[in-house]
């Protein structure tokens, strides 16, 4: 049976046991198993596509802009639904920085608003001529950006992240299957209720946005194996044993987002204010997300001068700061360091810190430990700076700027979906342009190989 066939038929079979199509935010009848559920949410997420595909640039930024208004109006239901989310956690013994990952108030509700809104203005990515050149027989060929078609992502704790990589999806072109965490369940749920509702108001199918009506694990399974050929692509957003799995079991391609195993390196050149500034708000700003610094190394050479003032501040900020010997004189309220620190992505207010012998001590402990997620050097010397940049293979490398800016809003995309660590594809913040992909257009006058 060919996959369409195969799909059309599991839908019937769904239709038969469901009855009519159901709205992507309720939960999954408990008559339904999860593959006949998830086959049917495939079928309908390619139908949706088909249809995007046809829609105007114009259209899919008006669905954006409705969807935004939805989210502002139904901001009390996303509260109600968030507040059951975080007494569920609190009562599971999650962390305060998991908490924070997790809540909702009004005016992240507002930003959640605001980004779809501003993915709605961003510059269209679908249809760019890429590259235009003739051929000596006469033929003109353009390689055109297209949609990359239905995207799984697979999601943690992040409820934010359900308007932020539907809307991005969408402007891109393209329908949108979401797997929240269960944690963010109910959240999650009612922000894509939404986002739906928002959709179908302006003309595009609400199928566009489907979220995973149910908690049971077999429903990852399921989109990792592609829902009988329906989705194009897996982006997991979420802790190492999650993108573990989604790399071992995935039989689509997959946007890789590895941990933030992020470092700052200060140079014995450093400017020592631009050091605490940078230093403090790589690490302190907000300590949950994946561009918060996680190990400090500082030059040898300028222990002396640069060290205590650097872990000071930290500790005094609320920072638990852990180091060798050699760290821990710089202050005693310094913790032992383990090997296992130095792999680990806290997420908290943590931090490792360790003396190397300048720009190569940096660069050989980084290329032991790194994620290739985001890398920072603190100096004021250009060319040590240009060393860095070159030969930290990761995501995103800064010079004497805060490892928090590896974010796609800052860099201008309007949001994103995660941070690709991979090579291939996307790299880095994820946004709209990355969800495409591009075919050719060939243009003739008769011409035949010979």
């Amino acid at each position: 049976m060919s996959t369409a066939a195969h799909l059309a038929h599991t839908a019937s079979a769904a239709q038969s046991v469901r009855g009519p199509a159901t709205p992507v935010a309720t939960s999954a009848a408990p008559d339904v198993d999860v593959a006949t559920l998830m086959a049917d949410m495939g079928l309908r997420a390619v139908a949706a596509r088909r249809k995007l595909a046809l829609a105007s640039a114009e259209t899919r930024a008006a669905a954006l802009v409705a969807a935004a208004a939805v989210i502002r109006r139904a901001s009390a239901g996303i509260l109600a639904a968030n507040a059951e989310d975080i007494a569920e956690a609190r009562a599971n013994g999650q962390t305060e920085a998991y908490i924070d990952r997790l809540a909702l108030d009004e005016a992240r509700i507002n930003a959640i608003a605001d980004g779809v809104a501003a993915i709605a203005a961003l510059p269209d990515p679908v249809g760019r001529v890429l590259a235009t050149f003739e051929r000596p027989n006469g033929l003109v060929i353009q390689r055109v950006s297209t949609p990359l078609g239905v995207i799984g992502i697979i999601f943690e704790s992040r409820p934010n992240v359900t308007a932020d990589a539907a809307a991005l999806s969408l402007k891109a072109g393209n329908a949108v299957i979401l797997r929240s965490g269960s944690d963010s369940f109910r959240s999650a749920r009612a922000i894509a209720r939404a986002m739906s509702e928002g959709l179908a108001a302006a003309g595009v199918p609400a199928d566009a946005v489907q979220l995973v009506p149910t908690r049971d694990r077999a429903a990852v399974g399921e989109m990792l194996r592609g829902l009988n050929g329906a989705v194009d692509v897996i982006v997991p957003r979420g802790g190492k044993s999650l993108v573990e799995r989604v790399q071992n079991e995935a039989r689509v391609p997959v946007f890789a987002h590895l941990e933030g195993l992020v470092h700052v390196y200060v140079d014995a050149e450093a400017d020592p204010e631009t050091a605490r500034t940078v230093v403090m708000n790589s690490k302190m700003r907000r300590t949950s997300i994946c561009g918060a610094a996680e190990t400090l190394l500082v030059d040898r050479a300028a222990a002396g001068r640069l060290l205590a003032p650097l872990v000071s501040m930290l500790l005094d900020a609320g920072c638990e700061v852990r180091g060798d010997a050699e760290v821990r004189a710089a202050d005693a309220r310094v913790t032992d360091v383990s090997e296992a620190d130095w792999s680990t992505e806290y997420l908290e207010a943590i931090i490792s810190v360790r003396l190397v012998d300048g720009l190569n001590g940096a660069l050989e402990h980084i290329n032991a430990y790194s994620s290739q997620h985001t890398d920072c050097i603190i100096t004021e010397n250009v060319d040590k700076a240009e060393r860095f940049l070159n030969e930290v293979d990761s995501a995103i490398v800064l010079h004497n700027a805060s490892t928090q800016f590896a974010d796609g809003g800052e860099f201008g995309f309007g949001g994103e979906i995660g941070i690709a660590t991979g090579r291939m594809h996307a790299r880095g913040p994820v946004g709209a342009e990355q969800l495409t992909s591009f075919k050719y257009k060939v243009r003739g006058a008769g011409q035949t190989r010979p």
